[in-house]
């Protein structure tokens, strides 16, 4: 006996009311049997039972957001802006200025070293972090010592050990060479170090991460010449330091010494000469793009342009010199405002005498609103964590007493680990 068609069941699974295990409509036709979650035989999802389609639809939206925000693979396109790095390391470096704890300190360090880590790319200078780190060491090296030999004000009980000292005239009254050295004047000096191979470390951070011609092309017209003259200098050091490593490398595989007078002044010369044939090609690059090419505007013009940008830059280094202050937060910030005010008018003013277009210019997007803000909410929360945590930012050292780690100044500092999860990811680290 033949079987029941396809889709019915059979008698067998009939109920009592006399209807089989499948739903039939008003129009008769017959709905295939459903699960408790609200799927077909097939496996698609039919919204409306008990809410398992609207909770599918959720999870995709979810998803397709979260691809939107998670960080593409760099390209020409989404490149980030060089102004958004420079930005974010400042921030970092105003935050350091406003403490001198070691463990945040060393967490500002290790935030700049995880994002450099994270999305620096193999250019040549981004290999220049780790001359920077050494610097840095070299100069909280160098203030210890400074410290040891020409001696300290900060007064101490825990004698580590004396040198001899050497007598000076009357007239240098105030000023030792030698002398009693104490534990208390070492920690002090190793705090004074640190902070200061924390900012380098920052700034170090900074030209890891930006490319420093597309830094120079997002200048102002103004700065055109004064920014070429920054870039050249800014990226004299990190070719330097892969013209080291590459001609160390050399010698290493034939067999030579690579350490010791004789090594340095071998390898001297051809970075020298390396150096020399990139300015040449730097000038012959320029010269045939017509640098220094400029337009005619009225005198008036140029002096209002002068005293504009002049006092600008005046207020703003006045106004920064109040933020990093202890005691001139009140008038740095509005000191701050209007330099930055009369400095852009002054630009702005400035940019007609130069006569160039920018080819392709880099634009300001989302991504790099939020890696320059990240750096900005460091700096205002580290200010503002100098008005109720002053003492868990500049631990004393009379008497001696181990650091602590304050914990919202340390929750601040870690804001501005956003740029390794948000900067477009280089090729060479996906």
């Amino acid at each position: 006996m033949e079987g029941p068609p396809p889709g019915m069941s059979t008698a067998s699974g009939r109920d009592g009311s006399g209807r089989d295990g499948s739903d039939r409509g008003d129009s008769g036709r017959t709905v295939p049997d459903r699960g408790a979650s609200g799927r077909t035989a097939s496996g698609r999802t039919v919204p409306g039972r008990d809410g398992s389609g609207r909770t599918a639809y959720a999870r995709s939206a979810f998803r397709r957001a979260f691809d939107a925000l998670s960080a593409p693979v760099a390209t020409r396109a989404n490149a980030l802006h060089a102004g958004a790095w420079w930005l974010w390391a400042l921030g970092l470096a105003v935050a350091a200025s406003r403490t001198t704890n070691p463990l945040l300190l060393g967490l500002i360090v290790g935030v700049a070293g995880y994002v450099v880590a994270a999305r620096r790319t193999d250019a040549p200078w981004a290999r220049s972090y780790g001359a920077f780190v050494k610097l840095g060491l070299f100069v909280v090296a160098l203030r210890v010592l400074f410290s040891v030999f020409l001696g300290s004000p900060i007064p101490g009980t825990h004698l580590l050990f004396t040198l001899p000292e050497v007598p000076l005239p009357d007239w240098a009254q105030g000023v030792r060479i030698g002398g009693r050295v104490t534990a208390e004047q070492v920690l002090f000096a190793v705090y004074d170090g640190a902070k200061l191979a924390t900012l380098l470390i920052c700034v170090g951070a900074a030209n890891a991460l930006a490319n420093p011609a597309r830094l120079l092309k997002s200048l102002p017209g103004a700065l055109y010449e004064a920014g070429v003259a920054v870039v050249v200098a800014m990226t004299f050091a990190p070719n330097m330091v892969a013209d080291v490593v590459r001609l160390r490398t050399a010698r290493r595989l034939r067999g030579r010494p690579t350490g010791g007078v004789r090594a340095v002044l071998q390898i001297g010369l051809p970075v020298l000469e390396g150096a020399l044939e990139r300015s040449v090609a730097v000038a012959a690059s320029m010269d045939a793009r017509g640098y220094g090419r400029t337009a005619h505007v009225p005198a008036s013009v140029r002096r209002t342009t002068n005293v504009l940008t002049l006092g600008g830059l005046l207020g703003i280094c006045a106004g920064s010199y109040g933020l990093l202050a202890a005691q001139g937060a009140g008038y740095g910030l509005p000191l701050l405002g209007a330099g930055l005010l009369a400095a852009v008018a002054g630009l702005r003013l400035g940019g007609r005498r130069t006569v160039r277009t920018r080819y392709r210019p880099d634009r300001w997007g989302a991504r790099s609103w939020l890696v320059a803000g990240s750096g900005v909410a460091v700096a205002v929360l580290m200010i503002r964590a100098n008005a109720y945590a002053p003492e868990a930012l500049h631990p004393g050292v009379v008497p001696l007493a181990a650091p602590e780690l304050p914990l919202l100044p340390a929750l601040s500092i870690l804001v501005g680990l956003v740029p390794a999860f948000v900067a477009p990811v280089p090729e060479e680290n996906p």
